[in-house]
């Protein structure tokens, strides 16, 4: 995650907001492709993202399971991380993981 040839917290901060970029565009792009439809429940929208298995939510409105949905690509790309899984692709964006160990230099 720390980029090479940087020092100190500069090189830090700038890894970390890269990072951040990475997963914005990511949960952006997975969103994008999310499919909704009304379904006889009593929160009746339901969405997912076809390209990512298990990714769904339901809400009582549309945007209550847009947020739902956001939320559950969130935990979904950190459990695939923990459990050192593959996140794949979507549209170009993409979250890659080095198998190295990382270390923070000070």
């Amino acid at each position: 995650m720390y980029i090479q040839g940087r020092k100190g917290a500069k090189g830090y901060i700038l890894s970390l907001i890269i990072v951040l970029v990475m997963f914005a565009e990511y949960i952006q792009a997975a969103m994008e492709r999310a499919t909704y439809e009304i379904i006889d429940d009593p929160e009746p929208y339901y969405g997912e993202v076809p390209e990512l298995q298990g990714v769904w939510a339901t809400g009582k409105t549309l945007e209550e399971c847009r947020k739902e949905l956001q939320s559950v690509i969130e935990g979904w790309i950190a459990f695939r991380l923990r459990t050192g899984r593959s996140i794949p692709p979507i549209d170009g964006a993409s979250i890659t993981v080095s198998s190295e160990t990382a270390s923070v230099v000070e």
